[in-house]
């Protein structure tokens, strides 16, 4: 058996992080970190140590003071993300990112060009860019686009394969000839080649694979309508919403309309081509009038019973309820199908006014949560009926 003394102390995994998490009052228990540790214990307080409950309570309290002979040192948002992308692994990274950017507003990291230039995008920086991006000068707007051009592609590049997949036609009967993956008929094939069966192998020969057709979809002309609440809670479901249209734009027997709201509504129909030119355009903030939004996207339905309204919003309504339940029963009246979505994002998380939502579901609408791609599925197939 050897002692402790015979070889060089190791620090502990478990008890690094337990002074990770609990700050320097926990070094009694755990001692003091070192080396890389302590560089991962000083990025954590230069972004938790302003957190002034956290100070109350004790926790991570006098983790680093960062003072030296000359007074504190001077730690910048540029420092600080050098820091973390070399210490942190990626899902970290971006949990600080995105509670320096939306809890402590640390907005100069989307802000500042020395930052912008160097960090990588994500989606919470740009959820961040379009909260900040009034504040930003030309220059500043520039390197911030290049986070929003990222993103975007990223969710279009996901997204787009999930939209194919719901607009394509159904499988038919008939045999094809087209030899495709996706198409292959397993029960045909084993038919039509059971006479090559290999009983001392117990296998089957294939010598003829069969395939399946696909029967192309008879699509009547329909309109999308996606009213999106702009206001600063849905950040989210106004990026999803731009991807989306952008997925569906120019899909044969649809029409996609685009309008965002808060206490006005603008039509963005025009920059559905270019979601990144949209969400640059977006403001953020502000109250919210839907019932407004449902009067003017009932104004742009040409045939009722070919339309579908597409309200994304958290249903907290800052106009008129009673004029939002009525314009809601109208639209489904007239044959026109209304979903009422809580969230638009990946996660579909919804939170909202449950009260006025069961409303609107009382008046015909349907409600609930879809991601981007299960919206896509709705939609394909309304069209196919």
């Amino acid at each position: 058996m050897t002692t402790g003394n015979s070889a060089p102390n190791t620090p502990d995994p478990g008890l690094e992080r337990w002074r990770l998490v609990l700050g320097a009052p926990a070094e009694r228990c755990t001692g003091p970190l070192s080396g890389e540790a302590a560089a991962r214990d000083a990025a954590l307080d230069w972004l938790y140590g302003r957190d002034a409950e956290q100070a109350r309570r004790g926790v991570r309290a006098g983790a680093h003071t960062r003072e030296g002979g000359d007074g504190p040192s001077a730690v910048t948002a540029v420092d600080w993300l050098d820091d973390i992308h070399r210490l942190f692994p990626k899902e970290t990274i971006e949990r600080l990112e995105r509670d320096a950017v939306e809890r402590y507003e640390i907005h100069e990291i989307v802000t500042d060009p020395a930052v912008l230039e160097r960090v990588e995008p994500n989606p919470t920086l740009l959820r961040a860019v379009l909260r900040t991006k009034h504040l930003m000068n030309p220059e500043v707007l520039r390197l911030a686009r290049r986070i929003v051009e990222t993103v975007v592609r990223r969710l279009l590049e996901q997204l787009r394969p999930e939209v194919r997949r719901s607009f394509t036609g159904t499988r038919s009967r008939r045999p094809s000839r087209l030899p495709l993956a996706r198409d292959f008929d397993f029960r045909g094939t084993i038919k039509a080649n059971l006479a090559h069966y290999q009983p001392e192998e117990r296998r089957v020969l294939i010598e003829r694979p069969r395939f399946h057709s696909r029967t192309s979809k008879h699509l009547e002309q329909w309109q999308l309508i996606l009213l999106v609440d702009q206001s600063g809670s849905m950040v989210d479901s106004v990026i999803h919403s731009a991807v989306t249209a952008a997925s569906l734009w120019g899909l044969p027997g649809l029409r996609t309309h685009l309008v965002a709201f808060d206490t006005d509504v603008v039509d963005l129909t025009s920059e559905v081509t270019d979601p990144v030119e949209l969400l640059m355009r977006v403001q953020l903030g502000g109250g919210t009038d839907i019932a407004r939004a449902v009067d003017y996207g009932a104004g742009l339905i040409d045939n009722p019973r070919r339309a579908i309204v597409v309200l994304i919003t958290d249903f907290y309504e800052g106009g008129d309820p009673y004029r939002l339940v009525r314009g809601v029963r109208a639209l489904v009246e007239q044959g026109t199908t209304v979903l009422g979505l809580a969230a638009l994002d990946q996660d579909a998380d919804p939170v909202y006014d449950r009260g006025l939502a069961q409303r609107l579901a009382d008046a015909g609408a349907h409600v609930g949560a879809m991601t981007p791609g299960e919206l896509a599925s709705f939609v394909a197939e309304r069209l196919g009926r």
